[in-house]
């Protein structure tokens, strides 16, 4: 059939539209340093080059999001680590895979040895799909995937975070592929962990899949301190080379056993006073002890309760060395009381910390920051 000229027209408006169109979403995604030009070591000395991801909101611009810190623990190990940043306008999984795809392959031209690709929720989905549109990834890394929004908002759709996963799995080319789902994560319909092993498995793919970690609740668990310290070096080590038999437990116990250094620095010093009565009787001696756990931070913390005088309680409190280099060990001596039930330790200009015994017989902690702007809540089992 004959073209008309007002019809070849009207394609070449609609192709170059479409061309436009093209060109404006790969404008609004880019490829970024995470740490800064200057950290970057170059593909002859750097161990790889492993992309972040983002997630996308649709109130915020999550391009915006700091980068998690376990890329902090890769960059440190001496790779070149770079972030995939995305406006939300062009921010579709087409869209943005292809462009993390072709990114891929730019890195491996440009002479990196290894390309590892890693990302938060809409970003884990978006690095999947690129494993699936280049042979040239080695690896993926995705925390908490999701792109069909939570229980709460998208009910009707939320689903599609399980049934929209398998066949992105399925296409996955030659990558192997690490996995974390979080209890409490809103966007989760559940059940993922098995059937994501068992794609993986019949695909023949290298894979690690951690499925419901203690104490790393929610949607943005893997952000936190604490998934750091439990699996920085997991994560290391799988962008390194396949997992072999014989590797350390990728779930490390950090936040379940103290160390040694904040268990020295919690024995109690002593104090003067006339001993361990009080009129608030077995509700306040209840506390006395040593008590151990750890915040979603990264921080260890203990508690030695050590004297009731009156309505007075006595203890050291003691926190761990933070992620930072700044933030090194601290202890302080407290002084509280019995309130409701409750041991409230909030003495003028210092943070407050209470306390309660819960009926398996654990504390349950919360901290709160002077200033009324800050809040941590965690578990503390006693340890004598």
């Amino acid at each position: 059939m004959r073209r008309t000229v007002g019809q070849a027209l009207l394609g070449l408006v609609v192709a170059l539209a479409m061309l436009g169109t093209a060109q404006t979403a790969a404008a609004q995604i880019h490829l970024n340093p995470a740490y800064g030009d200057g950290t970057l070591l170059g593909p002859t000395m750097a161990r790889g080059a492993v992309v972040w991801s983002h997630g996308r909101s649709v109130e915020v611009e999550d391009s915006n999001a700091p980068t998690p810190l376990y890329m902090k623990t890769m960059k440190d190990a001496g790779w070149d680590v770079f972030r995939l940043d995305r406006m939300r306008v062009s921010d579709t999984l087409p869209n943005s895979s292809r462009a993390l795809a072709g990114y891929a392959d730019q890195l491996k031209d440009r002479g990196y040895r290894k390309v590892v690709l890693t990302g938060q929720s809409f970003g884990a989905f978006i690095s999947l799909m690129a494993a699936g549109q280049s042979d040239r990834v080695d690896a993926v890394v995705g925390t908490a995937p999701a792109a069909f929004g939570n229980f709460s908002d998208s009910y009707d759709s939320f689903r599609d975070n399980a049934a929209q996963l398998w066949p992105i799995l399925r296409g996955v080319h030659s990558a192997r592929v690490m996995l974390f789902f979080f209890h409490g994560d809103d966007f989760d319909p559940g059940g993922r962990g098995e059937s994501a092993r068992g794609i993986l498995s019949s695909r023949g793919l290298d894979h690690i899949v951690v499925d419901q970690p203690a104490l790393l609740t929610g949607h943005g668990a893997a952000t936190t301190g604490m998934f750091v310290r439990r699996f920085g070096s997991c994560i290391l080590r799988f962008a390194e080379a396949p997992p072999r038999r014989g590797d350390p437990s990728c779930d490390e116990s950090w936040g379940r056993t103290p160390s040694a250094e904040l268990m020295r620095a919690a024995a109690p010093e002593p104090r003067t006073g006339s001993g361990t009565s009080s009129p608030a009787g077995t509700g306040a001696r209840s506390f006395l002890g040593v008590w151990y756990g750890a915040y979603i931070n990264g921080r260890e913390i203990a508690l030695a309760v050590d004297r009731v005088e009156g309505d007075a309680v006595y203890a050291d409190y003691v926190l761990g060395p933070g992620m930072e280099a700044d933030q090194p060990m601290e202890r302080a001596q407290r002084k509280g009381r019995i309130e409701n039930d409750e041991l409230v330790f909030d003495e003028k200009g210092r943070n407050v910390l209470r306390y309660s015994v819960r009926s398996d017989g654990r504390l349950s902690a919360t901290w709160l920051d002077r200033s009324g702007k800050g809040r941590l809540e965690t578990t503390l089992r006693r340890m004598d």
